[in-house]
């Protein structure tokens, strides 16, 4: 009998990624399919379910040339958090999926109001998804009334592949509508948004058979097993081997991220700090979240006109070395390029630099975006401990863990060992195809495995006065921020 493959998919905001994996956790190939996000309006974030599903055909069409193709018997699921796909009653799509960046539903979120935050594990915000649905009930009622169910963003990737209507408890706890604690739907915040709990959909945990392949255009088995899969963040967590309370990381990608796993239910809405399930039975995590992170980078370099991110940060490097402290004249940059969650909790806060003069150069703004992400990364660590959350070393992972520079900075600011692995881009798809093997009864032993550490970065305590004296004035800037749209 042939050996059995996992497929792993994740769905994230810019890119469908997915993966062919084996039993001793070996990646036999991988393909990655970029995805568009429209901008209709100022604060708006949408994409089509269609291109979706688009995507993951391409990219499987990718990986079919592998022979490893035809022993697929599971797949997992992984996806960008808080969106809203609206089904009607035929599966048909309402409207465009209302993305986790989206802030058109400011005022619902507030309208919400905190009541319930103990038992959801976050304050109502914007770029949750119950606040989505006021704001449809309100602004596009023909639509709202026309809802059967709502869907998270991958669960819509799973009712494609087997015409099932089923979320799991990372994703549901993602949208305000879960009882945290309890990992089941909370009547009455369903009910606060105009819905009735007939209108969810089923819940599974991550590593459970949650349904059978029925799309038969994959040139798959009808057969293989579709596990319940999670939220992005939790699904990396599983990918790196972050499982037990105590394991904590750093995500650094289009958003940003600490997260520490935890025994119990454990946020503080008040700072923002979310407490969500984890993608595996009796364990849930504790995350500060970002909502731009490396975007930030990306945004840096297109605005200097430097021919890619890897030029700018060699140009930082060179001016500004890592291994000397900054001169504390250096531009300071406020992170909110998409408003901020954690501990901020104000999807309308804009982004800035301060303290430009005519000496400025493109690695002085280079090296104050990285070092203003991280400062809010501080933030979000201070709100994850008064939760209560341990963080000790912590591994950085996405996109921004490609720089050596970023890393080392962020061990100075967070006063942590940061370390990086190898792999770690494909964490959510590894995490995806982890729990697919759960869902078919094999793969346990694969939870424990982590990732090869690539390189480990030990806080440079030289730099502890600049770097303080430096947050202090980036704090400082918080109120001149808020005043501009209070």
């Amino acid at each position: 009998m042939s050996t059995p493959v996992s497929l792993g998919i994740d769905l994230g905001t810019s890119e469908l990624k997915a993966i062919l994996m084996d039993l001793d956790g070996a990646v036999l190939a991988h393909a990655g399919v970029r995805l568009s996000v429209s901008r209709r309006h100022s604060g708006w974030s949408e994409q089509a379910p269609e291109d979706w599903w688009q995507a993951c055909l391409q990219a499987l069409e990718q990986l079919r040339a592998h022979a490893a193709f035809a022993q697929v018997a599971c797949i997992g699921l992984s996806g960008q958090m808080h969106g809203a796909v609206l089904l009607g009653d035929d599966n048909r799509v309402l409207y465009p999926a209302i993305l986790w960046d989206d802030s058109r539903a400011v005022a619902e979120a507030e309208q919400l109001g905190p009541g319930f935050a103990d038992v959801t594990g976050s304050l109502p915000m914007a770029g949750l998804t119950a606040p989505k649905l006021l704001w449809l009930q309100r602004h596009e009622p023909e639509v709202f009334a026309a809802i059967d169910c709502v869907l998270s963003p991958k669960d819509y990737l799973r009712l494609r592949l087997t015409g099932e209507r089923i979320s799991e408890m990372s994703d549901a706890a993602g949208t305000l509508w879960l009882d945290v604690a309890n990992r089941q739907w909370f009547t009455p915040m369903v009910r606060a948004t105009g819905l009735a709990p007939a209108q969810m959909p089923r819940l599974v945990e991550g590593g459970a058979a949650s349904a059978q392949l029925t799309a038969s255009e994959l040139g798959l088995s009808s057969q293989v097993v579709i596990a319940g899969g999670g939220g992005d963040n939790p699904v990396a967590a599983v990918g790196i081997g972050a499982i037990n309370a105590g394991d904590g990381f750093i995500t650094l990608g289009t958003s940003a991220a600490i997260v520490a796993i935890t025994d119990h239910a454990a946020g503080n809405p008040a700072s923002a700090v979310h407490s969500f399930c984890h993608a595996l039975p009796d364990r849930w995590y504790t995350m500060g979240a970002m909502l731009a992170g490396a975007s930030c980078l990306r945004w840096v370099t297109r605005l200097t006109g430097t021919a890619d991110e890897q030029t700018l940060l060699d140009q930082v490097q060179v001016q500004l070395p890592i291994g000397h402290p900054v001169p504390l004249s250096t531009p300071l940059f406020l992170p909110y390029l998409a408003g901020e969650r954690t501990p901020h909790n104000d999807p309308l806060l804009r982004g800035g630099f301060m303290n430009l003069g005519h000496d400025c150069t493109p690695a002085m703004l280079g090296y104050a975006v990285m070092e203003g992400v991280s400062f809010g990364l501080l933030d979000a660590l201070r709100a994850v401990q008064s939760a209560g959350a341990d963080v000790g070393a912590c591994a950085l992972v996405g996109g921004g863990a490609r720089s050596e520079y970023w890393a080392q900075l962020l061990a100075n600011i967070l006063r942590r060992e940061i370390f990086t692995l190898h792999g770690s881009e494909l964490s959510a798809c590894i995490g995806a195809a982890k729990l697919g093997f759960l869902a078919v009864g094999q793969g346990a032993n694969l939870l424990q495995a982590g990732m090869p550490v690539k390189a480990r970065y030990m806080p440079d305590a030289a730099q502890y006065e600049v770097l303080s004296a430096r947050y202090h004035q980036f704090q400082g800037l918080l109120s001149a921020a808020r005043s501009l749209h209070e």
